[in-house]
């Protein structure tokens, strides 16, 4: 799988808390913004499998 670059304009301060967040980490910005994406994305996939789960067999 190749990469691509993605270029943000963010503000001062939400770079402040990522570089803090990411600090605790011992990670970069970017990792952790790539981590953090990567986990809501699998977050959505599950929740939507586990819907089309509970419609298919119905809620427990």
């Amino acid at each position: 799988m190749g990469s691509t670059v993605l270029s943000l304009r963010i503000d001062g301060e939400l770079l402040d808390r990522l570089r803090q967040h990411a600090a605790k980490r011992q990670m970069s910005v970017q990792d952790y913004v790539v981590r953090t994406l990567i986990r809501d994305d699998f977050d959505e996939r599950f929740k939507a499998a586990v819907d089309e789960t509970e419609k298919f067999y119905g809620r427990a």
